[in-house]
């Protein structure tokens, strides 16, 4: 019997708290992925979900966790370094079709700063067709860590689903 590193403990409390919800009803999984990247020795993991609100515009939820090579060997190789660089790095993902429209664009990103605080990175790319700019448009998102989310805070990531959601809710009060 092996012992199960730092990222797959996270990944299945992570993995449980996503599918008791949508068991619940309250989210609706659509994806999930869980790579091993053999050619650098890395790992992600990222599972999709959307709310249940009919008849508007789709919102959807990505919560990515990834470790590389460095932080299994920190977390398996008992030297120094193994406290600094054991753990993941989580990243969270809002993806939203909607008409071209710089003032939403904004908006997103503002009620994403306001939910999940100043002290996150939070990046924005916007995808068009260059040929119709009056028609959809999709925002992605990205809320960033800044640093290495470590087993010992794995209840903190669990509490993390209920602000994915209700991050979902605050974008729902955008007219889309």
């Amino acid at each position: 019997m092996f012992d199960p590193t730092a990222f797959e403990n996270m990944k299945v409390v992570m993995e449980g708290g996503f599918y008791d919800r949508d068991l619940s009803g309250e989210i609706r999984i659509v994806d999930r992925n869980d790579i091993i990247n053999t050619a650098k020795m890395c790992r992600r993991y990222d599972i999709t979900f959307t709310d249940l609100a009919e008849g508007m515009a789709e919102i959807l939820c990505t919560f990515i966790m990834e470790a590389g090579l460095d932080n299994l060997a920190a977390e398996l190789l008992p030297q120094g370094k193994s406290k600094i660089l054991a753990g993941c790095r989580i990243s969270v993902n809002f993806t939203i079709k909607h008409q071209h429209d710089h003032k939403k664009f904004q908006e997103i990103r503002e009620v994403l700063r306001l939910r999940w605080g100043s002290g996150r990175n939070i990046e924005q790319t916007v995808k068009y067709s260059t040929e119709n700019r009056q028609g959809l448009a999709e925002t992605e998102t990205i809320i960033s860590f800044n640093r290495l989310v470590q087993e010992e805070q794995i209840d903190d990531l669990n509490e993390m689903i209920a602000y994915m959601t209700a991050s979902m809710d605050a974008l729902r009060k955008i007219q889309f």
